[in-house]
């Protein structure tokens, strides 16, 4: 089996994947002419261009196209060989996921995986944007999304995203106690703006449109960090009750209403489907299933 030179295969993959020489060049630590020499001894291997190139920009050809993909996969797999050699065991899983799921619930339950699965060691990474898995090197992701439908993607429902309105027993005392909806209008409104607390108080028969509009709009990003001021008594923050099980069992916060909305969105974990049986990934997704079925989140 005549291959060509693993340096020529590793420029094409990351020009192809970046449409730009010089962009390869510093993701490989290597010139720019480099870059380009290597291309060459490849598309001399293959007989044909692989690039069209034009004055600032350079494009796919039909058989760059074709080979670029499995460039791709084929140093994956390679990567993975690897890391599986260098670490005895099943390597690192790397997983992305939204704050708030980071700080309320996988940081949580990170010790129970661990023990279950010493020999993988688990890297996450904490980003608000969607992010391409492959293009990322991430083998799981935990998204929010109505469907679930995302192309080339396995995915799992966690649970729903779901929201009510939470507070500190000490704020709700200040007014002697919240006994009907209309009574968190007496109190400060965290991220009035949030059309959740519209949604949730139409749910409850209030018209609150005129007091939410009239009120300040401070935005502080993530449910994590709402759930946190709402313990420290700074206001009511309207959230996803599966992500703060801990603090409704303990008495620091308190959900005053059974009332809860849902606008169809849900907790997803997700993989690509061409991965499903890499062995960490395999039991990563077995666990966490399992695991969101015995705390109470809905797992399908």
């Amino acid at each position: 089996m005549r291959l060509p030179p693993l340096a020529a295969i590793r420029a094409f993959e990351a020009a192809a994947r970046l449409l730009s020489f010089t962009r390869a060049a510093q993701e490989l630590a290597m010139t720019q002419a480099a870059v380009s020499y290597q291309i060459k001894v490849l598309e001399e291997r293959v007989g044909s261009p692989l690039f069209i190139r034009r004055a600032r920009q350079i494009e796919l050809t039909e058989t760059g196209r074709a080979l670029s993909a499995s460039a791709t996969e084929a140093l994956r797999i390679l990567a993975e060989g690897f890391e599986r050699a260098k670490t005895g065991g099943q390597g690192t899983l790397s997983i992305s996921t939204v704050p708030t799921f980071a700080a309320n619930w996988f940081a949580l339950h990170l010790g129970a995986f661990q023990i279950a699965h010493p020999s993988i060691a688990v890297r996450l990474e904490s980003v608000q944007r969607t992010i391409d898995l492959a293009q990322d090197n991430i083998d799981i992701g935990i998204r929010t999304g109505s469907k679930g439908e995302w192309p080339g993607l396995v995915s799992h429902r966690l649970f729903l995203a779901d929201f009510t309105p939470m507070l500190s027993p000490a704020l709700a005392a200040t007014i002697g106690g919240v006994r009907q909806p209309a009574d968190l209008l007496k109190l400060p409104i965290m991220d009035a703006g949030d059309p959740w607390w519209a949604m949730w108080f139409d749910l409850a028969g209030v018209d609150a449109r005129e007091n939410l509009a009239a009120r300040t709009r401070s935005q502080l990003g993530s449910q994590a960090f709402e759930g946190r001021a709402a313990v420290a008594g700074v206001g009511v923050a309207i959230l996803t009750r599966a992500l703060f099980l801990p603090e409704l069992a303990n008495g620091s916060l308190i959900q005053p209403f059974d009332i809860v909305g849902n606008d169809g969105h849900a907790y997803w974990m997700v993989y690509q489907e061409a991965r499903r049986n890499v062995p960490r990934i395999r039991a990563f997704r077995d666990w966490m299933l399992a695991e969101i079925g015995a705390t109470g989140g809905r797992a399908v």
